[in-house]
């Protein structure tokens, strides 16, 4: 009798080992996960934690010594650079390691290998792993190796960096595995160049122009011609652009440096084809992604120094995009933050000068149709010759699944993203090849190596021409005085609406003539209005550029600061802080008076006279406690639906929601607008009939929000910083803070200023700068968010710059000891 205790006691611990020990669907390996060894708790961090230590490494040609301060920002005093990068490269893995390897799995297409083929009923195979393979993203990072690895001193910098990564994780064991591992149930693998190669890809694909190829060509086949230049034009009237018009622009407009030949009938062969369905690409950029940056001269501000600003925006994530840190050489002194995964400070300061970066928004990226001979796709036609393909075997491991095979053809094009292999969303059964400019050899990680080196403009000039993509608005101001602005990248020169459509790819008709030269690309150099600004506005007034500019460009936030600029005569600091931070909408300015013009009131009841009421006497800033900005957006995205929608709903195909600014600069000009009456009723509607209508269905929207005490802008927007897994215990959540996507302050609900930095080019320099995360990766540290909150209430901390001498500082907290053993 005493045998069945003893098997059910031995099966019952046997199962109970195995429970543990495995992995079930989104949970973690439970016996290793909650051991007191090695699971979960180990990655709890003591608010005394001591981060001193004595590190000996082999790779070091001299002593580097690390000071952390109180908000756990190295500066980093080396002997060389080698030293310098490779320290930078331990740091940002003693900090970011979880961090670094997930978004370089992401951009290699590698999601499966750890999450599974479906994360809830999202395909990663399908939707982020063949389609970024198939984008050309790892062939893109291999290319732009080659350019990296090609230059000495990039490669010496890569190969160091990649060194003082592989340093610190040859130190890891099972309890210090950041806790990320220990939730997913994987190890990290050793840090390579190509890793490096591929987070900057996947800052080129995040900050990629707008691409709408395939719901363009839709509209184009739905539309007429006149209707279609309605919905979709390449401009506005109200353009403020980043070269003011009538500035010079180097250039003489009848003998540009590439005369482009249009293709022959390119009316009636291109612009009017009526083709069949086209897919909506998977991947697409952010088109709110922007960034803030503007230079004020000394002439300008109080100090007689100038003030350089910047912003970019980009996602909120935690960890956070940046690493904050500074770098000390015997030639290079540099503060700013850098990309955990890349040597290097991106966007910072030196002793002489600072440099920032705004997104260029230009179309980089177009697709071709492609012609193959048969389903083999050995051979493809191009220009009356049938050529032999190129095949890419891509290996994709998913995880409890066999690996999946996906064979990728290359053309002159680039590789083909869609087959019958590799459907699009329609199942159109075509080849579309795509053509990107990030799939070039390139080599911007030089870019940002000089510019941490610039003494002068002459300098910063040489360094951004490394900028291959994306294309950037590169700032630049100096203790010399000077400032400039250069709308900088390898821009394919283009005809009037090229690449907005999908084209032919059966010969050379339809290719890029060529890359726009240097020096044509737009820029102003100590302009006599005393300062340079850009918010991904249109970079050149249209008429007097030869070149077609594609992709599209957000007005609003150019035109505040711009505005703003325009009456700083002693501009200081503190001034350019609260104008990065500012929640006024100059969209709403300008589309409210639509609002008060059209909407009938008379059959309004008390509660919705009053929330009319709040927008008519708005101050028309969205603060964090207003409820105007939620009442406002609500009706206009209602009435955009209500104007627009009716000619959408023809068919099924995808197609592209025409902008904001097209829409009130339409209904501005003229209220009769074709658009406006709704082609699905026999009567033709006024726009005061569709305005109303708009404002009686988005008010139950209002009253239930402000029912629930969700009208206040920052609760209805809810901004948040989310943890890269979306894990909302690892997230920061519900943040009280107002602006918005028009907004110089663009806090959208996942997207935002992701640093703030002023810094005014006195002597000293001083600076200002935060951003919405900390310095470490780990959720278990008080370093892991404790920046999110100054940021959300518009606060900065002073940059300190730290000096040689400075080694006692009271905000020197430890100290890391690299040294040889």
């Amino acid at each position: 009798m005493r045998l069945w205790p003893f098997i059910t006691s031995t099966l019952a611990t046997g199962l109970l080992v195995v429970v543990l020990d495995t992995s079930f669907k989104s949970l973690p390996a439970l016996g290793p996960f909650f051991d007191p060894q090695i699971g979960f708790w180990q990655n709890a961090e003591a608010a005394g934690t001591d981060y001193a230590m004595d590190l000996h490494f082999q790779e070091l040609s001299a002593p580097v010594k690390v000071y952390l301060d109180d908000k756990l920002i190295p500066h980093i005093f080396a002997q060389s650079e080698k030293d310098a990068f490779f320290a930078e490269g331990y740091l940002h893995a003693r900090f970011r390691l979880w961090q670094m390897d997930f978004q370089t799995r992401f951009a290699a297409g590698r999601l499966s290998e750890i999450l599974g083929r479906y994360t809830g009923t999202v395909d990663l195979l399908n939707r982020v792993d063949r389609n970024f393979r198939r984008l050309g993203m790892v062939y893109g990072a291999e290319q732009a190796l080659k350019g990296m690895e090609a230059d000495p001193v990039t490669k010496a910098a890569c190969d160091a960096y990649t060194e003082g990564v592989n340093a610190y994780m040859s130190t890891l064991t099972a309890s210090t595995l950041p806790l990320e591992y220990k939730l997913l149930g994987f190890q990290p693998e050793p840090w390579t160049n190509l890793k490096t190669a591929l987070l900057l890809k996947l800052m080129s694909l995040d900050l990629a122009g707008a691409e709408n190829d395939f719901p363009l060509t839709n509209a184009r086949s739905l539309f007429s011609a006149a209707d279609f230049a309605l919905l979709y034009p390449t401009t506005q009237d109200s353009i403020d652009p980043i070269i003011p018009v009538g500035t010079p622009l180097y250039l003489h407009k009848d003998t540009p440096g590439i005369r482009l030949h249009l293709p022959a009938h390119v009316d009636t062969a291109y612009m009017m084809t009526k083709g069949g369905p086209l897919p909506y690409d998977f991947w697409k950029a952010d088109r709110d992604d922007g960034s803030n940056n503007w230079a004020v001269a000394g002439s300008r501000t109080a100090s007689g120094a100038p003030i350089l600003c910047n912003d970019p925006h980009l996602g909120l994530n935690l960890p956070s995009l940046w690493y904050e840190l500074q770098i000390h050489t015997p030639d290079m002194n540099v503060y700013g933050v850098s990309f955990p995964g890349s040597p290097a400070v991106i966007i910072g300061f030196n002793d002489s000068c600072a440099f920032g970066f705004t997104n260029a928004m230009r179309d980089v990226r177009d697709y071709y149709e492609v012609q193959f001979r048969d389903y083999s796709r050995k051979e493809y036609l191009y220009n009356g010759q049938w050529l032999p393909t190129t095949f890419r075997v891509e290996d994709i491991k998913v995880k409890g699944a066999p690996d999946f095979m996906d064979t990728v053809a290359y053309t002159v094009w680039g590789p083909v993203m869609y087959d019958p292999s590799y459907p699009d969303p329609l199942n159109t059964g075509r080849y579309y090849a795509c053509r990107w400019t990030a799939q070039d050899s390139s080599n911007e990680l030089l870019a940002f190596r000089d510019l941490d080196h610039a003494h002068n403009y002459n300098d910063y000039l040489a360094a951004i021409q490394n900028i291959h993509t994306p294309g950037q608005n590169c700032l630049f101001a100096s203790t010399d005085g000077d400032i400039a602005i250069w709308d900088q990248g390898s821009f394919p020169a283009k005809w009037f609406r090229q690449g907005d459509f999908v084209m032919p790819g059966t010969d050379s008709t339809y290719a890029w003539q060529g890359t726009i030269p240097q020096v044509e690309n737009p820029h102003m150099v100590n302009p006599a209005r005393g300062y340079v600004s850009s918010a991904n506005q249109i970079p050149v007034d249209v008429k007097s550029y030869p070149y077609y500019l594609g992709g599209n460009y957000p007005p609003y936030r150019g035109i505040a600061i711009n505005r703003e600029l325009d009456t700083m005569s002693q501009a200081t600091p503190s001034e350019m802080m609260n104008l990065q931070t500012d929640n006024y909408d100059v969209f709403a300015e300008m589309a409210r008076p639509l609002f008060l013009k059209y909407i009938d009131t008379t059959a309004m009841d008390p509660g919705e006279l009053d929330y009319y009421h709040a927008v008519r006497d708005w101050n028309l800033r969205n603060d964090a406690r207003e409820t105007a900005p939620s009442i406002f957006h609500t009706w206009w995205d209602t009435l955009k639906e209500a104007v627009y929608g009716d000619e959408l709903a023809q068919t099924t195909l995808p197609l592209l929601m025409p902008y904001d600014e097209t829409l009130v600069e339409a209904l501005l000009k003229d209220s009769t607008y074709k658009f406006v009456d709704d082609i699905r009723t026999p009567q033709t509607e006024t726009l005061r009939q569709i305005a109303t209508l708009a404002w009686k269905k988005a008010y139950p929207v209002m009253l239930q929000a402000g029912t629930s005490s969700t009208l206040n802008w920052a609760v209805f927007k809810d901004t948040h910083v989310e943890h890269l897994l979306r894990l909302d215990a690892l997230s920061d959540l519900h943040l009280p803070i107002g602006g918005g996507t028009y907004s110089i302050n663009a806090a959208r609900p996942d997207h935002g200023p992701s640093w703030r930095m002023v810094v005014e080019l006195s002597n000293p320099i001083k600076a200002y700068g935060v951003y919405p995360g900390g310095q470490s990766g780990n959720p278990g540290s008080i370093f892991y968010d404790n920046m999110v909150m100054p940021w959300a209430k518009g606060q900065y901390d002073t940059l300190w710059v730290m000096k040689p001498d400075q080694q006692a500082d009271p905000r020197i907290r430890w100290t890391l000891n690299f040294s040889k053993p």
